[in-house]
């Protein structure tokens, strides 16, 4: 069963972590696959090649998902490939400045605000009109648990996180008449490049305060998100679903 058969996804930050993980499963699932990478070019190749040898036609395309004229090079190289855009999957990275509320300034907190929700608002506001004309549609916007449950030093990435979650109910209420269904994956821990090399204790602490006493891969995330965008999925809309084992069950 291929529950994405004749689909085409965008998913941005494609070529590590949960991207690429993302990548790999949705095509698994049937999906035709639009790599964005900012710098990884190498890794994005490699996820190509994943997704190819599935049976799935892919295409990388480089992009800075803070360059407004960027996001509109890759919807319409995307479009101008496959013919239709389905699926967005908003996941690439915003760098932050991981310092406490009184130790930071102004232009390092409004970077990750502001950036952050250039790429949502940009990306969605370009593919939302193919998949107006298409008569369906679906977005993932990813957030994290951190934009709920506050953590030292995270205060700029929750709070651009939180903006995110929030926005994504305007766009559910929004495009939902238009059969566009928008939902919000928020992941806990995962362990990616990113985080391999944080301290071992801090892994082991959040691990043990986990019921399912594990923390997760990048393809946890990615299953979450195919449930998300499965043709079985037609009635889920403006949801915050947490991908974190049960550690936050708020």
């Amino acid at each position: 069963m291929q529950p994405l058969h004749n689909k085409v996804a965008i998913v941005t930050g494609g070529s590590r972590g949960i991207g690429a993980a993302t990548a790999i499963l949705l095509a698994k699932a049937g999906a035709d696959i639009v790599i964005n990478y900012y710098s990884s070019e190498k890794d994005a190749l490699n996820v190509l090649a994943e997704v190819e040898a599935l049976g799935r036609k892919g295409k990388i395309i480089q992009a800075d998902v803070r360059n407004t004229e960027d996001v509109k090079k890759l919807v319409n190289q995307s479009f101008s490939e496959f013919g239709k855009i389905g699926i967005l999957i908003n996941n690439a990275n915003i760098h932050f400045a991981f310092k406490s509320f009184m130790e930071m300034n102004w232009e390092e907190f409004s970077y990750k605000l502001n950036n952050e929700m250039s790429a949502a608002f940009h990306l969605c506001q370009e593919v939302v009109p193919h998949m107006e004309k298409q008569g369906e549609g679906k977005i993932v916007l990813i957030s994290s648990g951190l934009s709920r449950t506050p953590s030292q030093g995270f205060i700029a990435h929750g709070t651009a996180k939180a903006a995110v979650s929030t926005f994504a109910k305007y766009l559910a209420q929004e495009l939902g008449p238009k059969n566009i269904i928008t939902n919000v994956i928020s992941p806990g821990l995962v362990i990616t490049d990113a985080t391999k090399d944080q301290p071992s204790e801090s892994h082991e602490m959040l691990r043990s305060l986990t019921p399912l006493q594990r923390l997760a891969k990048p393809e946890d995330v990615a299953g979450a998100i195919l449930g998300l965008v499965a043709d079985w999925n037609k009635h889920i809309n403006g949801a915050y679903i947490p991908v974190n084992g049960g550690m936050d069950m708020s």
